[in-house]
């Protein structure tokens, strides 16, 4: 495994999940069946330090999952780019992990997990809205193996 290069910007595994927790999406990166990378945005939501994202019933990114479900995933923070220092204030994580889907309990603490991190104001609605749709998404899991996160702020 290949160490981090700038030791100074390194943070912490409690900072890197705060990160994880207050980012807006994140990159998924899975490894297509020819062996070509395929990063696609999403939201997600932290639970007991694992990752979770829902999607549509089939599409890529399951297909890539089902082939290999080693994933690499990426969230960064708040960013502010710096142009008198040539430079940007930032906060990043990478993970590494593998991705299972979820079922039953899970995916419900799952889909909650998301309408709580997503729409907090709308909890009660947002149960409704889980109901009619939960057979129409599926919900995974990524378990994290690896976590490395950097910053610069200053």
């Amino acid at each position: 495994m290949r160490k981090l290069r700038r030791k100074d910007r390194a943070i912490t595994d409690d900072e890197a999940i705060a990160i994880l927790n207050k980012a807006e999406y994140g990159v998924l990166s899975t490894i297509s069946p020819d062996g070509k990378p395929y990063g696609v945005p999403l939201n997600f939501c932290i639970i007991d330090n694992c990752i979770y994202f829902h999607c549509a019933i089939e599409g890529r990114k399951i297909d890539n999952i089902e082939r290999n479900n080693s994933v690499s995933f990426c969230a960064v923070g708040h960013t502010e780019i710096l142009p008198d220092k040539f430079g940007t204030k930032y906060e990043s994580v990478i993970v590494s992990g593998e991705v299972v889907e979820i079922f039953d309990d899970n995916k419900q603490i799952a889909l909650e997990g998301l309408l709580k991190k997503y729409s907090s104001n709308y909890i009660s609605k947002g149960l409704e809205y889980i109901e009619t749709l939960k057979t129409k998404t599926r919900v995974f899991k990524i378990s994290i193996t690896h976590l490395s996160g950097k910053a610069r702020r200053k």
